[in-house]
């Protein structure tokens, strides 16, 4: 089973933002990877108000979670916080299936595979986000 773990500063910043943004009955959390980033992939985060085929949504803390077929795999077992320092705030994505990270929090490289743009055939999976 898929799963998506939010805490509690994330919960509370994400209810802030869906209310601002619509309701919680029709905006979600979508959480993507994206070729790119510092170190291969880069995480996404975006409200949405659209499901697209494919799509799958889980309930984390009371929040929708949708993530697409692509991005499962890379996702699976991440938590996500929210963090508020003296350099900045925001969201910060901590995933199991990492072996590198960089410093900047939002970038990856997964266990047991090369960057994307190494691999033979990759092509960069692009999203389409409702703002």
């Amino acid at each position: 089973m898929f799963q998506i773990t939010l805490s509690e500063n994330a919960v509370s910043k994400l209810q802030e933002l869906i209310q601002k943004n619509g309701t919680a009955d029709d905006t979600y959390l979508r959480m993507y990877v994206a070729g790119g980033g510092c170190s291969g992939y880069r995480y996404g985060l975006a409200l949405d108000n659209k499901l697209h085929e494919g799509d799958e949504v889980i309930q984390a803390n009371g929040v929708k979670v949708v993530v697409d077929p692509n991005s499962r795999e890379y996702l699976d077992g991440s938590s996500i916080d929210y963090v508020e320092s003296v350099a900045g705030s925001g969201f910060m994505v901590s995933n199991p299936n990492n072996w590198s990270t960089c410093g900047c929090g939002q970038s990856f490289n997964r266990k047991g595979e090369a960057a994307p743009d190494e691999q033979e055939g990759h092509h960069e999976h692009v999203h389409e986000h409702a703002r």
